[in-house]
C-alpha cells in the first residue's frame, strides 16, 4: 500500500481550489478554505509559484493558478475529450459555411490550436494543429481572455513589449486591448482583421466551461463576400453543440 505525501496532497488540493475560483484569492483564504496553517500555506504557495504552477500579485496580494498548472490541464485537453469531441462539430460547421475553422485554448498569453478543419479550395492558414499565435491578436484569444479576471490579464500583460504585432495593427497598449476585451463581451463575439495574417479576418466564440479557456473561430481572405450574421449564427450553434458534448 503506498503511503500519501503530505506536500504533494496540500499542493494538490491548492491548485484544485485556485482552479475552481473564477478570480485570484488571497493566501489567507486559501489556508481557511483547505485547512492548512497559515505558514504551511505560505511556503507552499512560494514553492509552487518558483516552478510556475502559482502566481501571485502582489499589488493584490492574491494568488492564482500559473502558467505551467494551464501546461498540464490542456496536456490533457489535447490528449482527450476537447479535440476528440470537437473535431465533428468543427467539420460540420466548415461543410455549413465553406469556410474554415478551429478550436483553440490558452497557453499563459498565447493560444494554441488544437482542431483545424481547412475549407476546399480556401488558401492555407497559419492557424495549424500545435501552433501558437499571440492571444491578443487572434479572435479565439480574445474571445477567451473576455471572460478571464482582469487581474489575470494584466498578469498576462505586464508591459508594452508583451503586446507583440505580426503586422502593421494591433493593440499596442494594455488600454487598447481592455477596449477590445469590453467590446468583444459587449457583443458576445470576437474578431480581428489583418492582425494575424494580412488579407484574413476572423470570428470567435468561447466554448462556456467552468474554465473559458477555449474557442471556436472560422476564418476568411477577403474580398470574399461573408454574411457575418449567417457565420456568427453558425458558430454559436456549434459552440453549443460542443459545450453539451462537453457536458
Amino acid at each position: 500500500m503506498s503511503r500519501p505525501v503530505p506536500a504533494a496532497t496540500a499542493a494538490l488540493r491548492v491548485l484544485r481550489f485556485l482552479s475552481g475560483r473564477t478570480a485570484p484569492v488571497p493566501a489567507q483564504r486559501i489556508a481557511a478554505e483547505i485547512g492548512l496553517p497559515r505558514s504551511t500555506t505560505y511556503h507552499l504557495l512560494h514553492a509552487m509559484a518558483a516552478e510556475s504552477f502559482v502566481v501571485h500579485y502582489p499589488e493584490d496580494q492574491m494568488w492564482g493558478v500559473g502558467v505551467a498548472a494551464w501546461e498540464v490541464g490542456q496536456g490533457y485537453t489535447r490528449q482527450a475529450p476537447l479535440t476528440r469531441l470537437a473535431r465533428l462539430p468543427i467539420a460540420r460547421l466548415v461543410d455549413s459555411l465553406g469556410l474554415s475553422a478551429h478550436l483553440a485554448v490558452l497557453f499563459g498569453a498565447d493560444v494554441v490550436y488544437l482542431v483545424e478543419e481547412r475549407a476546399a479550395g480556401r488558401a492555407r492558414l497559419v492557424t495549424d494543429v500545435g501552433v501558437r499565435l499571440p492571444a491578443h491578436l487572434t479572435a479565439s484569444g480574445r474571445a477567451i481572455l473576455a471572460g478571464l479576471p482582469p487581474a489575470q490579464v494584466r498578469a498576462l500583460y505586464p508591459s508594452r513589449a508583451a503586446l507583440v504585432r505580426r503586422t502593421a495593427i494591433g493593440p499596442g497598449t494594455l488600454a487598447e486591448l481592455r477596449g477590445i476585451l469590453a467590446a468583444t463581451r459587449r457583443q458576445g463575439f470576437a474578431e480581428e482583421d489583418s492582425e494575424v495574417t494580412e488579407g484574413f479576418a476572423s470570428v470567435a466564440v468561447a466554448v462556456p466551461s467552468p474554465s473559458n479557456l477555449a474557442a471556436v473561430a472560422v476564418t476568411w481572405q477577403a474580398p470574399l463576400p461573408v454574411d457575418r450574421d449567417r457565420v456568427l449564427e453558425r458558430l454559436r450553434a456549434t459552440v453549443e453543440t460542443l459545450a453539451a458534448r462537453l457536458r
